[in-house]
């Protein structure tokens, strides 16, 4: 088989065994890689109905279909697990080397099973797999275990992912990072420190071979030319964090907890002022002729010193929606994420909901006692000191850090039950996952796209923003074309998430960042490398696959259609500043939604999958265990 190993490797850290699953080539052929493949080996193995952070609950790793070859944006692997923040389908993607090592080591993908009763770093050698004492790499930051791991095993060419303390801590949402890079959203970081898992290392020393070399090479060479021109130049220049101006434009930056969509200091904190005043160099992952990460650090000030990678959606989370427009403090939130091994998203909505919680008096400065702070402090909205103040009691679960760390789902529900407040109606979460940088107020198309997200509240998973945003729909109401705008960019980022490619290189095809223009050039990148006869038929199936497998999990895990929500702000609290003011979605209109949404995906008013739709997709195993 070209493109692919063929080949599964199994870990069990509790009886620290190995095996080797052999796959058939229309297994591949179905799930291709990335989070369709993660997803798929997830479905395969889990103890259905486990606790997320019990030994039933696997960590699965697949591999990119182009890992390890010239294709650009193609080195990327996904991660998949049961969430312990939602309790359903936790699927993340990573960029850079780690995926290009595990496909030189010959493994497509990589299932541990069971939990370790002492720290382990396991250790993949090509097709040997070592276990080692991960005692001395505790409270290390993710940064400094990858270090660690490198001079201990004396070769700079290993690469691992890792977690940090928040992982060691069991931070619900704790991340899991490689290369700088982060499989960032769901918790699984919290899964790998349940399983007493610091890092997972790879060491590969084979090539990778492909059915057509030449063609696949001048493929690539044609999109790498492209991706140097316009259709990446926002990225290039100024990274994600550009959309700073741009959501704040349009009304939709979320600001002090989503209370507005606009931030009077939104100049303090945009791409453009982080490129004058804090960057250091832009960083691109492996195989990328992009480099969209704008490396930034604080000049001066207390946290002088503090640097990491930039992106639009932790900036908005650390910046805007806390009411901070000190780019220093920002950097430093960040970075006590990115080192600490947590996701800087919903790090950012979790201190914000505890900063209106704390306005509106649920929370008083002696709330937040600390060895740091032995008498408190007030953790007001634009407060950059107190923010870096909570975000570590979050990584250390210190004080109402262990509250926190819980994430805004569940720490308003214990906090309701326990005081008899109503802070679940600022909680801005989708199933337990905190929310992007987009105010769906404003965006009714992406509102559903949203709502139904098997992963919870994600920008990433759909695309449904887009309609809204460009003007191919009014953006303030809805109508019946809703629900197959939501299927059909939901679906078109599934094709990338599957193979996986970054989506920064959409454009570079043919200039469009449509299916008539990615999907027969997509083909051919298949076709050179696995000798297969992709079609765009072929390649529209993709995403639909990579889609049903995920939801079918949730539904097997429990899922119900009032699963698919909305937080109680976006249906009852309308902003009153900027161009999306008065805006709420009601219920009745995501209800409404719903259903278009539930029709054009061909599934039940209830939301459920018929058996016959799932046997069309090849996926009779499936339908057999969850079909109606």
């Amino acid at each position: 088989m070209y493109g692919y190993s063929g080949k599964i490797l199994h870990i069990d850290l509790t009886d620290r065994k190995t095996w080797v699953e052999e796959k058939p080539e229309s297994w591949y052929k179905m799930y291709i890689g990335g989070v369709s493949m993660a997803s798929r080996l997830l479905w395969e193995n889990i103890e259905v109905g486990c606790d997320p952070l019990s030994p039933g609950n696997p960590i699965c790793m697949a591999n990119g279909i182009f890992a390890g070859t010239p294709v650009p944006v193609g080195g990327k692997y996904g991660l998949a697990s049961k969430s312990p923040l939602t309790g359903f389908i936790g699927d993340s993607l990573s960029g850079s080397w780690f995926s290009v090592v595990m496909k030189r080591a010959g493994w497509d993908g990589v299932v541990l099973h069971g939990a370790s009763d002492a720290w382990v770093h396991v250790f993949i050698n090509d097709d040997r797999v070592q276990f080692r004492d991960a005692t001395k790499l505790l409270g290390l930051g993710t940064y400094a275990t990858e270090e660690a791991i490198r001079e201990e095993l004396g070769d700079d060419q290993v690469r691992s992912a890792t977690i940090g303390p928040a992982g060691e801590h069991g931070v619900l949402f704790a991340n899991v990072t490689n290369d700088g890079r982060q499989a960032g959203r769901t918790g699984h970081g919290a899964v790998w420190g349940s399983k007493k898992l610091k890092a997972v290392s790879i060491r590969g020393t084979r090539g990778v071979t492909v059915f057509d070399p030449d063609t696949l090479m001048a493929l690539s060479y044609d999109i790498t030319q492209a991706a140097q021109g316009p259709h990446t130049s926002k990225y290039r220049l100024l990274g994600t964090a550009t959309n700073v101006l741009n959501m704040n434009k349009l009304g939709l930056l979320p600001t002090r907890n989503y209370q507005e969509g606009v931030f009077e200091g939104a100049e303090l904190v945009s791409g453009e002022y982080l490129e004058e005043h804090h960057k250091v160099k832009k960083i691109a992952c492996a195989q990328c002729p992009i480099a969209c990460e704008q490396m930034s650090m604080v000049k001066d000030g207390p946290w002088k010193g503090a640097m990491t990678g930039i992106e639009y959606e932790c900036l908005y989370a650390n910046g805007p929606n806390l009411g901070i427009d000190d780019m220093r403090a920002v950097i430093k939130l960040i970075e006590t994420c990115d080192h600490g091994g947590m996701d800087a998203m919903s790090n950012g909505v979790t201190i914000s909901w505890a900063m209106e919680c704390f306005e509106r008096g649920v929370f008083t400065k002696e709330d937040f006692k600390c060895e740091k702070y032995p008498e408190g402090f007030e953790l007001t909205f634009g407060n950059g000191e107190a923010a870096v103040a909570v975000c570590e009691m979050i990584r250390d679960r210190e004080g109402i850090g262990e509250l926190l760390s819980r994430g805004t789902r569940r720490a308003s529900q214990i906090v309701d039950a326990e005081r008899g407040t109503e802070t679940y109606k600022w909680a801005m979460n989708i199933k337990g996952l905190e929310n992007p940088g987009y105010d769906a107020r404003g965006l009714k198309t992406f509102s559903v796209g949203l709502a139904v997200g098997t992963r919870g509240g994600c920008h990433n998973r759909t695309a449904a923003y887009d309609p809204d945003i460009k003007g191919q729909v009014d953006r303030f109401s809805i109508d019946d074309t809703r629900g197959e705008l939501a299927k059909s960019t939901e679906e078109y980022a599934a094709v990338y998430d599957t193979l996986p490619l970054c989506k920064f290189i959409r454009r570079c095809f043919t200039g469009k960042a449509d299916r008539a223009g990615a999907w027969p050039t997509i083909a051919k990148l298949i076709n050179a490398t696995t000798g297969w006869d992709f079609d765009y038929d072929a390649v529209e199936l993709i995403g639909e696959r990579a889609h049903t497998i995920k939801k079918a999990f949730n539904i097997r895990e429990g899922w119900t259609r009032a699963d698919d929500h909305l937080p109680y702000r976006w249906h009852h609290d309308p902003m009153t500043k900027g161009p999306s003011a008065g805006h709420v979605v009601t219920e009745e209109e995501l209800e409404y939604l719903k259903d278009l949404y539930y029709k054009a995906k061909g599934w039940t008013p209830a939301g459920l999958i018929p058996k016959e739709k799932l046997i069309a997709l090849g996926m009779d195993d499936v339908a057999e265990e969850i079909g109606i």
